[in-house]
């Protein structure tokens, strides 16, 4: 997996802590962000709510082609399931 630009603040609890096992948790971060920044889990986790229509829209492939319109319009909300 290659290194993300990214910044990250880590905060622990114990004040002294090895160079090494501060590399590993923000590797760790990175791993679990990665797979959650995903677009699929990202499309399978959201839901379009259109009220111009008065539609939900769910499913991954339809929220694929609506955000690559690159179009915004209003009372089109994101929605997260959790």
């Amino acid at each position: 997996m290659s290194r993300s630009n990214r910044d990250l603040l880590v905060l622990f609890k114990q004040d002294p802590i090895s160079q090494r096992a501060m590399e590993h948790e923000v590797e760790m971060l990175h791993e679990l962000l990665y797979t959650v920044e995903c677009s699929d889990k990202l499309l399978i986790a959201h839901e379009l709510i259109d009220l111009n229509r008065y539609k939900i829209i769910s499913k991954p492939a339809l929220l694929r082609d609506y955000f690559r319109q690159h179009k915004e319009k209003p009372f089109v909300f994101l929605n997260n399931k959790n």
